[in-house]
C-alpha cells in the first residue's frame, strides 16, 4: 500500500510549539497523535474512494461504502447555447485577450478543503499558467451547463456576495417559469444599485457536482451572462485563481 498513500510533507508549524509528547507516525514527526491527525483521515477517506482498505470496514461501514460509491448524476446533455455578443477589444474596463485560454477552477470533492492544515496548503505553480498569455488583466470567466443549457461568458467573482443572472438569459433557457417574484436590492462598489426581477433556483452541473443555486434576476444588459459569487463559490468548495 505504500505506492498508493500520498505521503504529506514536512510539517511547516514551528516546532517549538508542538507537543513533543504527541508523535504521528504518518508524518513521521511530533506535534499531534496519529488518532488527531485529519490529513491521514482524509487520507483513509481518499483511498477508500479508490477502492482500497475495504478489507478492513466493518460490515455496517462496508454497507455505508457501498450506498457512497454510487455514481454521481451525468448532467444532461444541453439543449441548447447562451452566447453573448461583445464589439471592441475592451469590455467594462477589461481587456479580453485575443488567445485561446484556459480558464482553471479546482474544486475538492467531499469538502476536502476542510481537512487541510497548515501543514498543506493548496497552491499554484508555473505549470497552472501553461497556455495563458501573461501579464494580463482578464477576468476568470468560463462556461457552465446551468439547468439544460451550455451557458457561455460566466463571470467567478468572488468579490460578488450573490449570483446574479439576467433575465434575457432565463428566457433564452425556457426556464422563466421558475421565476419567484421576490425583489431584492443590489448595491454596487460606487452605490449604484438595481432593483431584481425576483429569484430562481437552477441546477449547476461541474466537475460531476450537482447542485441547486440560486440566483438573483436582474432585468439589465452587462458583458456577461451570468455572475456566480461568494455564495456558489463557497457551497462548491471552489478555489478560483484569476491568474491561471
Amino acid at each position: 500500500m505504500g505506492d498508493k498513500v500520498r505521503w504529506p510533507k514536512e510539517m511547516r508549524s514551528n516546532p517549538n510549539r508542538r507537543n513533543p509528547d504527541h508523535w504521528c507516525e504518518f508524518h513521521n514527526d511530533h506535534g499531534h497523535t496519529m488518532a488527531d491527525c485529519r490529513l491521514l483521515q482524509g487520507e483513509v477517506d481518499h483511498l477508500l474512494k479508490q477502492g482500497y482498505l475495504t478489507e478492513l470496514l466493518s460490515e455496517r461501514g462496508k454497507q455505508a461504502y457501498m450506498k457512497n460509491r454510487q455514481e454521481p448524476p451525468k448532467p444532461p446533455s444541453p439543449k441548447r447555447t447562451v452566447n453573448v455578443i461583445s464589439g471592441g477589444e475592451e469590455i467594462n474596463g477589461e481587456t479580453y485577450t485575443a488567445t485561446n485560454k484556459v480558464s482553471k477552477v479546482t474544486i475538492t470533492y467531499e469538502k476536502q478543503v476542510r481537512h487541510v492544515l497548515e501543514e498543506e496548503s493548496i497552491t499554484f505553480d508555473d505549470a497552472d499558467v501553461d497556455d495563458v498569455l501573461s501579464p494580463h488583466n482578464d477576468a476568470l470567466v468560463i462556461s457552465l451547463l446551468v439547468h439544460d443549457t451550455n451557458v457561455k461568458r460566466v463571470l467567478i467573482d468572488p468579490g460578488s456576495s450573490v449570483n446574479i443572472i439576467l433575465l434575457r438569459v432565463l428566457r433564452e433557457m425556457q426556464a422563466e417559469d421558475k421565476l419567484i417574484t421576490k425583489e431584492h436590492t443590489l448595491s454596487g462598489f460606487d452605490n449604484s444599485s438595481v432593483v431584481t426581477k425576483g429569484e430562481v433556483i437552477l441546477t449547476t452541473f461541474a466537475e460531476g457536482i450537482v447542485k441547486g443555486t440560486k440566483f438573483q434576476v436582474i432585468d439589465m444588459e452587462m458583458a456577461y451572462n451570468m455572475i456566480l459569487g461568494r455564495p456558489w463559490i463557497h457551497e462548491m468548495d471552489v478555489v478560483p485563481s484569476t491568474l491561471h
